[in-house]
């Protein structure tokens, strides 16, 4: 439990209420109870407002006198952004304190280094050469290969496997040889990775995740990938070796970057769109076929089949059109 006042201490915002109220937990405006503290981002939720039991609701100054008809509130310009560091405070001070900074079912070679700052959880392995920045924390059963490196302040998600060998083979008379990955990966600081996440190691030169970056879940990163700063993928995204991307762009859930493509800085990919060039230019792209009942989308498919034939066809109509008309010199 925390008090409204301390949180406001903390956080900043102008509180309108008193500061001796206890927050039990933080909560929807839906859902909210009388000891809740909630939040509203953006103003067509503004119906629930009213309507919520919460305790405190942050709100932005627009709806300050709206919000203060109904009991205390917090007045920010981002009540999204405030309430995200909330969370951050919320955990902070109901952590219980006192867990080990090396779990004991962790395996770290000798020669690694992990900051005295820096959490390693259960089961997880470091290996020789690795690094760990301080603050960072690495959940359970992370791995993190040989000679790769973490920043400060991120968090490694359950699962992750960091180094891998990239998917690096030369097909020779019929037979696959393998290509030694000799590069490693380098991580920023305040880098987020989601559970069971991989990323590979460069064949000759380093994977590179550059400050900022956020990825979600089962996220497959190849080797001697670049990834720009302050970057968000969501779930099941999968970029290809040697991929470019730039900063501040969003890859949504499902989407595919192919190999050796870059990225400009600013773009922003759909959910489960195949990239299969490079883009230059900052800007929302999507490549998907739309959802339809099975019967439509097999005759619209059918008929996307046959548009090289359509295409060809006009174009031989153009050129009928075009000709001159047939002149009888005899007349």
């Amino acid at each position: 439990m925390l008090l409204l006042g301390d949180i406001v201490k903390a956080l900043g915002g102008s509180l309108q209420g008193s500061p001796q109220t206890p927050i039990e937990k933080l909560a929807p405006l839906e859902t909210a109870g009388p000891a809740d503290l909630s939040f509203l981002s953006h103003p067509k939720y503004q119906m629930h407002l009213t309507q919520s039991l919460a305790a405190c609701v942050i709100v932005t100054p627009q709806f300050k006198e709206l919000a203060i008809t109904r009991g205390a509130c917090i007045v920010t310009d981002d009540p999204y952004h405030y309430f995200a560091k909330l969370t951050q405070f919320w955990k902070k001070q109901t952590t219980p304190a006192g867990h080990a900074r090396i779990h004991p079912s962790a395996v770290v070679d000798p020669e690694a280094q992990i900051a005295d700052t820096a959490m390693i959880g259960p089961l997880c392995v470091i290996e020789r050469g690795a690094k760990v920045g301080a603050y960072s924390q690495l959940k359970s059963r992370v791995t993190l290969g040989e000679a790769c490196e973490i920043g400060e302040r991120c968090i490694v998600h359950s699962g992750v496997v960091i180094g891998a060998d990239g998917f690096g083979f030369a097909l020779h008379q019929g037979n696959w040889e393998k290509i030694e990955q000799l590069g490693a990966v380098k991580i920023g600081n305040d880098v987020e990775i989601g559970a069971n996440t991989c990323i590979d190691r460069g064949a000759l030169q380093d994977t590179l995740i550059d400050d900022g970056v956020k990825l979600d879940n089962l996220i497959q990163i190849g080797h001697n990938v670049h990834i720009g700063k302050h970057t968000a993928m969501a779930g099941c995204v999968g970029v290809a070796g040697s991929a470019r991307i730039g900063a501040h762009c969003t890859l949504g859930g499902g989407a595919i970057v192919l190999g050796h493509l870059t990225l400009a800085d600013g773009v922003h990919i759909s959910a489960s769109t195949v990239v299969t060039r490079s883009i230059s230019q900052a800007g929302n792209y999507t490549g998907l076929f739309p959802i339809d009942d099975n019967a439509t989308w097999e005759k619209n498919a059918a008929s996307l089949k046959q548009l090289h034939k359509l295409r060809d066809r006009i174009k031989s109509l153009e050129a009928q059109l075009l000709q001159p008309p047939f002149q009888d010199n005899q007349s």
